[in-house]
């Protein structure tokens, strides 16, 4: 049995994941913007509600299954986009594709992934999200979306919090911004990292796989990260993601609605749904906890689209009480990123695992066979957010 075998929570799996990377990547993984307020907040918000248990109930067989965006999944389980992955492990997004198809849930690709829409419709055949920010660029924005169309994937997720980048402290004492700096940070703390230092040399220079064709040096990320950032267009309004919405025939999701107001305005241009999230505490520190907002935004949606969460999820028990106050499914970030690092797809589908195993234990203990009879009845305020 390997390390990551024998990891029993997600916590296990990040400690794992902070002994593999050099720590300026662990970093890059872990931090949040200014003083990581909204971080520790995504966290500790789910603590302001306990569970109201039923016992007595045949509960011998759980049913996590449910239906995400019109398509029915093994459980409400979402893999979040995230930036750049095969910085952490050298297999970076096809291992989490993979591990999403073998679990039966969908995979969202970033923009910024260091594989193209292509190779992982070729790689993995699952059910496969593309999540878009609106570039200063429309045209190049538009020939992603017609390239998801091509490629068969199942939805589209309009990122819509990065009118600029949050100010992350810890990534910029490590370097980043000062490309040699940056360099000699990360070659110093992966002295200590050898398998990781090794794989990350000899697997080729990392690109941005989805704008190779536009950005100088075949999409260098190194030499290109700046104009990249530049590309982040702060004068995006509703109407250019009503533009957007309207070139896209299938699931369309906002990601990064951070109050009420935006619910309506999200069915208004016919958004299919919605992601509740604040980028997992690095864009804006104070913004609220995804969990705080959902009893109120699943009122505001009137069943006209469907909210899900992202932000915060340690456990299976988090995932349990948004489903009970209406959520349709929750995007998990960092846990499985912290797989990925500590050991590749192994690594991603063991966090998947822990997640499953958890929301099991925790249905048969509330007593409550299937998911979709979970509701806010097993669920009560306790006004603090510790124990």
């Amino acid at each position: 049995m390997g390390a990551v075998d024998r990891c029993n929570s997600i916590e296990e799996l990040n400690r794992l994941a902070k002994k593999s990377l050099p720590g300026v990547i662990y970093d890059y993984i872990e931090g949040g913007a200014e003083d990581e307020i909204t971080m520790e907040r995504n966290r500790t918000s789910f603590l302001d509600y306990e569970f109201v248990p039923r016992v007595l109930r045949d509960v011998k067989d759980i049913n996590l299954k449910t239906s995400m965006q019109g398509r029915n999944y093994a459980m409400p389980l979402f893999l979040a986009p995230t930036g750049m992955s095969r910085l952490f492990h050298y297999k970076g997004e096809p291992a989490a594709a993979n591990a999403a198809e073998k679990n039966g849930i969908p995979y969202a690709l970033s923009t910024v992934g260091t594989t193209s829409i292509e190779d992982i419709a070729k790689i993995s055949g699952g059910s496969h999200f593309f999540q878009i920010y609106v570039w200063q660029s429309r045209e190049l924005v538009y020939e992603l979306i017609n390239r998801c169309k091509k490629a068969g994937y199942s939805g589209i997720i309009l990122a819509v919090d990065c009118a600029s980048l949050g100010k992350w402290e810890r990534d910029l004492r490590n370097g980043h911004g000062r490309p040699l700096e940056m360099k000699i940070k990360t070659a110093l703390s992966g002295i200590t990292r050898f398998r990781w230092a090794f794989r990350f040399l000899t697997s080729g220079k990392l690109r941005m796989a989805n704008m190779a064709d536009h950005l100088p040096y075949g999409g260098d990320m190194e030499k290109t990260i700046d104009k990249v950032n530049e590309q982040f267009d702060a004068s995006v309004t509703w109407e250019d993601a009503r533009k957007l919405r309207d070139s896209w025939d299938g699931p369309f999701l906002l990601k990064g609605v951070q109050c009420i107001e935006d619910c309506k305005k999200a069915i208004e241009i016919g958004a299919t749904g919605v992601v509740l999230s604040n980028h997992g505490g690095r864009q804006l520190d104070g913004a609220p906890p995804a969990f705080d907002l959902l009893p109120e935004a699943v009122s505001a949606a009137k069943d006209q689209l469907e909210i899900y969460i992202d932000g915060g999820i340690r456990r299976g028990s988090d995932v349990i009480k948004a489903m009970a106050l209406g959520a349709a499914g929750c995007m998990i970030g960092r846990p499985y990123l912290y797989g990925l690092a500590a050991g590749g797809e192994k690594g991603v589908n063991r966090s998947v695992e822990i997640l499953e195993e958890e929301m099991v234990r925790v249905m048969q203990l509330i007593g409550c066979d299937a998911i979709h009879k979970v509701d806010a009845g097993y669920l009560r305020k306790t006004g603090c957010n510790h124990y």
